[in-house]
């Protein structure tokens, strides 16, 4: 009896990991990006997607669909096969944002499986050297006395950028004009040269202006500072508390991927996450506190629909369907 309960260990024992291991794609696996190349989401998906294929032998494809704040990506990706063989680097517009301003042809709850947290970045108040104020405080009096008139620039309507100028407007008691653009850099531009006045850009688009000189970071929209920005106070910090608009990227599956699968995933993601060279890539892009559990991330998207909800609800945002 021994000698059997011996076999049979060992033979579980081997079973076990090949089984384990069977759960991944043994073919090419594409990471969905609803963005262009070069952005942050693309970045972001290229470096996790480089370490994965390299843990799980196997070819893994960044291919773009950009279009429509994410969602075309998003829509693509609810309704392939939940093998594992196309998966979604999830964005804040696509699973929080959008689906509470227009309707979709997937749910941002229901249609997915969520894998893994890559990680969230703050965003930058910023504005050029010519501006004014140059403190929260100064702004929201400049607001004050010009309701109506200050601009603030961003990539989009019902971008993130755009839904953290609703917030600040909201919790400010001002007004302001929002002027959306095509994306960060078109933006900026107009920015740096004085057109716009103000914006609260991501911090991964705006960083390298404010390295150089050429916009100033007034506060950084996370409760706590970003390594990348030490002496940038927060809105919590300025006087705003419990504010808080980020950008997060995170790593999800079709909704019929099964748990057991996305958690098999969940964990390699968080092995690639603690590499050296990757926290120096997400850090250099102001990503951080990504990783965790399967269940973790469900619950932070949950908290993140329901919180830009209330925005878009109070401060009645719009945009064309």
């Amino acid at each position: 009896m021994q000698r059997r309960t011996f076999v049979t260990g060992v033979a579980a024992s081997v079973a076990f990991p090949l089984a384990y291991a069977q759960n991944l794609p043994s073919g090419p696996v594409r990471i969905i990006v609803g963005f262009a190349p070069g952005g942050g989401t693309d970045i972001l998906a290229r470096v996790i997607g480089q370490k994965l294929g390299d843990m799980w032998k196997t070819q893994v494809i960044v291919e773009n669909k950009a279009g429509a704040s994410g969602t075309i990506a998003a829509d693509y990706v609810s309704k392939q096969p939940g093998d594992g063989t196309v998966l979604h680097m999830a964005h804040i517009n696509s699973h929080a944002i959008v689906p509470n301003l227009q309707r979709l042809g997937y749910d941002a709850e229901k249609d997915f499986q969520p894998i893994a947290l890559v990680g969230v970045t703050p965003n930058l108040l910023i504005c050029g050297g010519m501006q004014p104020a140059k403190t929260v405080k100064d702004l929201v009096a400049l607001c004050k006395a010009n309701p109506g008139k200050i601009s603030f620039g961003s990539a989009g309507p019902g971008s993130a950028q755009h839904l953290a100028l609703e917030m600040f407007m909201l919790q400010a008691g001002v007004k302001a004009i929002h002027v959306p653009y095509k994306g960060s850099g078109p933006m900026l531009t107009d920015l740096i040269g004085g057109q716009v006045q103000y914006s609260f850009d991501t911090m991964t688009a705006a960083t390298p202006h404010v390295k150089n000189g050429k916009a100033i970071a007034i506060a950084q929209t996370r409760q706590k500072r970003a390594s990348g920005h030490p002496n940038v106070p927060t809105m919590n910090e300025s006087g705003f508390p419990g504010f808080e608009a980020t950008t997060w990227y995170g790593l999800v599956g079709p909704g019929k991927m099964s748990p057991a699968l996305a958690k098999r995933m969940n964990e390699d993601v968080n092995k690639a996450l603690a590499m050296p060279d990757v926290m120096e890539k997400l850090e250099a892009s102001g990503a951080e506190d990504g990783g965790g559990s399967t269940e973790k991330f469900k619950e932070f998207m949950h908290v993140e629909q329901a919180k830009w909800a209330k925005v878009i609800k109070e401060a009645n945002v719009k945009v064309d369907a």
